[in-house]
């Protein structure tokens, strides 16, 4: 499965203790739905944000320990209480969410990663918490490897995501690079637009490598979960890197001999 629209976080494998599923699965269920309602279908930008709101009023109810409305939310509710999950983590989904709505354009890369902070980094956070391995350096790991993964799927879905009228590219990277949106609009490749690329696949990837060594401290099948993770989005990255950039004509993905590659990665880690 994956939480939003980001291949890149499967959350529920078959390395997930049996256990955890229902709690993950609650837990993919808001999600999932919270960044339908901001992304899919043709309602009105007032008609998502309503609705996006409904959903903080349900969590502000299981927050106070009443009952919240329909079975998705009482799911979650049982699953909060169960693992004592802090709310925040599904707040900050939330407020990306809606902030998907209205923002189209980041500035900068502090910008861009404060997005990534409420988008990503929420769902390392909530799966550390299931596992009760939430302690502050896990954290600020684990924050690295899903922002790195959100970064690697913007530089994926470059072509994808301008079609939706959204530029994930910070500003001030599309004017030090000389990129137009202009050129992005006609899916021009040009030594400007793979310099730009490779600029922001290799901060994706550094950022990626500095929360890697959480996957040497988490045991069993959460670690092994963790490094085929962080495998996967360095392979995306790789295959960026091997299509020259080309994201409008050759979209990477992985295939099944990608897999390969990643889970002997994985095991060497």
């Amino acid at each position: 499965m994956a939480v939003n629209h980001y291949e890149n976080f499967p959350v529920a494998s078959i390395l997930l203790p049996r256990r955890l599923v229902p709690a993950v699965e609650a837990i993919y269920a808001f999600a999932r739905s919270a960044d339908d309602l901001a992304d899919e279908g043709d309602a009105t930008p007032e008609q998502r944000l309503a609705a996006l709101q409904e959903y903080e009023r349900q969590l502000d109810l299981i927050g106070a320990g009443a009952q919240p409305d329909g079975p998705m939310f009482a799911r979650l509710a049982a699953v909060v209480a169960q693992y004592r999950l802090s709310l925040e983590p599904m707040r900050n989904l939330l407020s990306a969410f809606k902030q998907d709505v209205v923002t189209h354009r980041y500035l900068d890369y502090a910008t861009l990663l404060d997005y990534c902070r409420r988008s990503a980094d929420p769902v390392g956070r909530l799966m550390l918490a299931l596992y009760q391995a939430d302690d502050d350096h896990n954290l600020r790991e684990a924050d690295a490897i899903c922002s790195a993964l959100q970064l690697t799927n913007f530089w994926q879905d470059v072509a994808i995501d301008f079609t939706k009228g959204r530029i994930y590219i910070p500003q001030e990277d599309l004017a030090r690079f000389n990129v137009s949106e202009s050129a992005l609009r006609a899916g021009t490749v040009d030594a400007q637009f793979q310099g730009l690329m490779r600029f922001e696949v290799e901060r994706a990837r550094a950022l990626m490598l500095s929360g890697a060594p959480l996957v040497k401290r988490l045991p069993g099948r959460i670690g092994m979960e963790l490094r085929m993770i962080v495998q996967g989005g360095l392979r995306i990255l790789e295959k960026l890197d091997a299509v020259g950039y080309d994201v409008f004509r050759r979209r990477p993905v992985l295939a099944w001999h990608d897999w390969l590659v990643i889970g002997w990665r994985a095991l060497r880690m």
